[in-house]
């Protein structure tokens, strides 16, 4: 028998590095709705450490930078980040580029996580729960843009085999802890058969190697489209490219109760970004009305995808759960920030 080590010897085993979460608050509601989040998280892991960094619109326009190296370094450091929401201009600025665009590209967050639920009294149907997971770094979302000639503008899309193996070794990791009983691959390669083509295939590929041939099947992005508005409860994990991605999230989540309960993950290797999808929403800035549900329910998935807690995620899901079942509504006017918040923390 080997000799006694640790616990065993009479050694207290070295606890685990405490959690370290990079905070960004951004711009509009995001510095209203990320505190709250940050609080909620707090509660159930005391440990956890928080440093805050800068981006955004507001920051750009503070310092010509939309995304500082600090905020850069700080993201690398601490592993784990929640983001709270960025403005951008619907024109061309020089210098400027969408924050949260950087952030995924220069800090290889190459995956996008989108969970869509039905939640109590808030949800228009029941039985919801599938999972959009995203290419989350090039597309049509690479940036590569440029006038060909005098009115005429030419976006390219970039489609890789790598970042789709990526993607799609993902989406295994993902239906094994979900049990996946269909997985969905999105795509429009009767269209646009290089690009897609190549999506499909090496998506495909890698999934029909793990062994999930059996609950694989393709939809074209239009159908796909329709089919969610139609029948959502068909779906469980849908996988597909960047700007597919993006709009089938944001009209599935009609069923979770919109916008405003609608959280997202960017992931990478060894890094996380949690980002809740509504916006910065500057009509309601500083007024006290921001529903801070999606924020909230981000943290949740740092807590299951990135520091591999689900009892904690379960935690703040069943407590949010219980509010709007409780409540039955999420605005309280002047006050759903800090109701919505304070009910939270209560139940946990």
């Amino acid at each position: 028998m080997p000799p006694a080590t640790g616990a065993a010897a009479g050694h207290a085993e070295p606890s685990a590095a405490p959690p370290r979460l990079c905070v960004i608050a951004g711009d509009g509601i995001g510095p209203e709705v990320v505190p709250v989040a940050v609080e909620v998280l707090a509660k159930l892991l005391p440990a956890l450490q928080v440093t805050e960094a800068e981006a955004g619109w507001d920051c750009f326009q503070r310092h010509g930078c939309a995304v500082p190296a600090a905020t850069l370094a700080s993201m690398g450091a601490c592993g784990a980040g929640l983001f709270g929401a960025v403005s951008s201009p619907s024109r061309s600025v020089a210098g400027y580029r969408s924050a949260i665009l950087t952030l995924r590209q220069s800090l290889g967050l190459n995956v996008n996580l989108r969970p869509v639920r039905s939640w109590p009294c808030v949800s228009p149907q029941a039985g919801v729960d599938m999972l959009i997971l995203r290419e989350n770094s090039e597309g049509l979302y690479s940036g590569r843009e440029h006038w060909e000639s005098d009115g005429v503008a030419i976006a390219e899309r970039v489609i890789s085999r790598q970042a789709c193996e990526r993607l799609a070794a993902c989406a295994v990791q993902i239906a094994a802890a979900r049990n996946s009983r269909r997985i969905t691959l999105v795509h429009k390669a009767n269209v646009l058969p290089l690009t897609c083509g190549l999506f499909r295939d090496s998506c495909r590929a890698v999934l029909e190697a793990a062994g999930y041939a059996a609950v694989l099947d393709e939809r074209l992005v239009d159908v796909a489209a329709l089919q969610l508005v139609q029948s959502p409860q068909a779906f469980d994990l849908i996988v597909t490219s960047n700007l597919f991605g993006d709009i089938l999230s944001d009209l599935a989540c009609h069923w979770s109760g919109g916008l405003g309960l609608a959280p997202s993950l960017n992931w990478g290797s060894g890094l996380a970004l949690a980002e809740p999808v509504h916006g910065s929403a500057p009509d309601i800035a500083g007024s006290g009305r921001a529903n801070p549900l999606a924020a909230i329910l981000s943290v949740v998935l740092l807590l299951r995808y990135h520091w591999q807690q689900p009892l904690l995620a379960e935690r703040i899901e069943q407590a949010v759960s219980d509010f709007l079942e409780q409540e039955g509504r999420i605005d309280f006017g002047c006050e759903t920030t800090r109701v919505i918040g304070q009910g939270i923390l209560t139940r946990l």
